[in-house]
């Protein structure tokens, strides 16, 4: 079945007919608009100085004029998408099944492409290809339903020779594990190197849609941008005979899922080497089947962009069983030390730990050292004994979570936390702490604690790397089943976070959301500054951070420009001294990362999707794409 597209009369696209490889300053022609993810915009027209003169410049609804409403089969996801823009054109993914072409500097649609049977693309973006002599440049959706999808950057229409009529099916055998029906999606966009389109992968997490962790496989895999034929695949669970394969007890690699990059890969283009993010094992909450510490979950993979052949590797979390994840994509960095300068990549997750590695060896260039953890309690259940801990810099986030510092503040909060906590016999504990059977434990960061999958961004004009963070918990308990198996169960485990549901305020101590930057010469923290405000908070209590999703992006001005919270605020911050200097308010949570771009004449925008957010963090209430301007 073909894809639906939709031409809108009188567009032009000459832009997109030019050279393309290199990059304009005024495009963002990938999610971290660099290969190096550094979200970085060396444009200068919007400066510290004339920041709070921001204004609406349009708004671009993604919401189709003829959708009944917000149903199962036109509104089923969020949006986090970061809008790409190439020559004053912005591409993205809807949650209502579409990709579409704007007018960068108007909002205005250019063209439309629906996808084939009512798939929803990628909730986090779509991939830009230049074209070469054979091929034209293309923009590239991962879907929902598995597919790969090349669409004409002219029009929309389907690259009839990519695939099967534009399309391949990322579900073959050789991933499936021998589970055709099982769930198979690519929830981020895949990143473009020469001629290839590098996947990462999303298998399904815990034991929900993998049965006792089995499930499809996260193999990374490149395909030919032209022609959609694989050219590589990089196991993510070795085999026998492969290295890592030891760390795998008996028989627990086979049909093992997980292990996948969900998030975004980053490649240093001069060196051509891919790194990849990888995530937890299924089932990420408990490791009793799945002995060891299970290479390569939880690690940076290191690998060559070309070819996939393996180069190194760091595990952040042995034997995941937290759902930590190294999700975010790794930021490449140059860091000057002892008179010389260190090719770099920071990479943060979860736990809010901050490693900085030699990009071409991997070796943690402030040092780290393994620090005893505690032992679990669940039988079968073999953690490892330590945990990998960085020298410096000291934490993003608080990780540790006790009785005594609990949420300070109003009255009627305050006393429900503790009551929450004495109610339920919690466990409350710093991170790495074990599940246990039959009881709530709770540890600081969660896991939608610390850095999630937008990660932070470097100014290397100033030499810092720049993240927002989540201060916030979650309550986990382990039941065993009738069959002897382990699940995560009870009315506060899940997706619940700890907090007040009914009024989104979390326990845990404040700041609950937070700016950070670190020094990336010294590896110490330059400044920290709260972000967001809880508005149901009387005056006077109302600076307490809030969660959210969606990272910064900073300027060559010196502002990092984030929205990320569920306040529904957008704000900018000096990113020299961490001051908070202009803030407006959106109809939704931007649960997304911001672009700065040129449009028409060079005039500089700032646009952001705003559609509230996913994973229980913020409310899903929105459909825009907003963009800014100086009047």
């Amino acid at each position: 079945m073909r894809a639906v597209h939709r031409l809108i009369a009188g567009a032009s696209f000459a832009a997109l007919l030019t050279g393309t490889a290199c990059a304009a300053d005024g495009d963002w022609p990938t999610s971290g608009r660099d290969l190096g993810s550094q979200r970085y915009s060396p444009l200068t027209q919007i400066t510290p100085a004339n920041v709070t003169r921001l204004r609406r410049a349009w708004t671009y609804h993604m919401k189709p004029a003829d959708a009944p409403g917000a149903t199962a089969s036109n509104r089923r996801f969020t949006s986090e998408a970061i809008p790409l823009v190439i020559g004053n054109v912005m591409y993205l993914p809807t949650p209502y099944s579409r990709v579409v072409a704007l007018d960068a500097s108007t909002g205005q649609e250019k063209w439309v492409a629906i996808l084939p049977n009512n798939d929803v693309g990628s909730i986090r973006g779509v991939s830009y290809w230049p074209g070469d002599h054979t091929a034209p440049p293309s923009i590239v959706v991962g879907t929902r339903g598995g597919k790969l999808i090349s669409l004409n950057a002219r029009d929309g229409s389907l690259n009839a020779g990519f695939g099967n009529g534009g399309i391949v099916d990322l579900k073959t055998p050789e991933v499936m594990n021998g589970r055709p029906g099982d769930s198979y999606i690519l929830p981020s966009p895949a990143i473009v190197w020469k001629n290839l389109l590098i996947t990462g992968a999303g298998p399904g997490e815990g034991p929900g849609g993998s049965s006792g962790g089995k499930g499809p496989a996260g193999d990374t895999r490149a395909w030919d941008a032209r022609t959609g034929k694989l050219v590589w695949t990089f196991k993510t669970i070795p085999g026998p005979g492969e290295p890592g394969h030891e760390t795998w007890g008996g028989d627990s690699w086979k049909q093992r899922s997980g292990v996948n990059v969900w998030g975004y890969f980053t490649i240093d283009a001069k060196r051509g080497i891919l790194y990849m993010p990888l995530g937890a094992p299924n089932n990420d909450r408990v490791g009793a089947d799945r002995p060891g510490n299970n290479l390569y979950s939880s690690s940076i993979v290191a690998v060559r962009a070309d070819t996939g052949k393996y180069l190194w590797h760091f595990q952040v979390t042995h034997h995941d069983v937290w759902d930590m994840d190294t999700q975010s994509p790794p930021t490449l960095v140059d860091v000057r030390r002892n008179g010389r300068v260190i090719p770099a990549l920071v990479t943060v997750n979860k736990n809010s730990l901050m490693f900085v590695l030699d990009r071409v060896t991997g070796k943690p260039i402030f040092g780290a050292v393994e620090r005893p953890v505690p032992a679990s309690t669940i039988p079968g259940e073999q953690l490892s004994p330590t945990q990998p801990f960085p020298v410096l810099p000291e934490p993003l986030a608080q990780t540790e979570l006790r009785r005594d510092n609990l949420y300070k503040g109003e009255a009627a909060h305050q006393a429900y936390c503790e009551k929450l906590v004495d109610d339920n016999n919690m466990k409350l504990g710093p991170i790495y702490t074990p599940l246990e059977l039959d009881r709530y434990t709770v540890s600081l960061p969660g896991t939608q604690g610390g850095v999630n999958y937008y990660g932070g961004a470097y100014d290397p004009k100033r030499g810092l790397f720049i993240a927002n963070v989540n201060n916030l918990a979650q309550p986990m308990r382990m039941v065993k089943t009738a069959e002897g198996t382990y699940v995560n169960q009870g009315p506060l485990a899940g997706t619940r976070r700890f907090w007040d549901a009914d009024r989104r305020l979390p326990c845990g101590p404040t700041p609950w959301g937070q700016m950070v930057a670190v020094d990336i010469n010294t590896g110490k923290i330059a400044w920290r500054s709260t972000l967001g405000v809880t508005d149901d908070f009387p005056a006077g209590l109302q600076n307490t951070g809030r969660p959210g999703l969606g990272g910064a992006t900073l300027t060559a001005t010196g502002l990092a420009i984030v929205g990320a919270t569920d306040d529904k605020r957008f704000r900018a911050f000096d990113s020299r001294t961490g001051k908070e200097i202009w803030t407006t308010k959106l109809e939704a949570a931007a649960a997304s990362t911001p672009i700065i771009y040129a449009g028409a004449g060079g005039k500089e925008f700032i646009a952001v999707v705003a559609t509230g957010g996913s994973q229980n963090i913020t409310k899903l209430e929105g459909d825009e794409v907003v963009a800014f301007s100086l009047p």
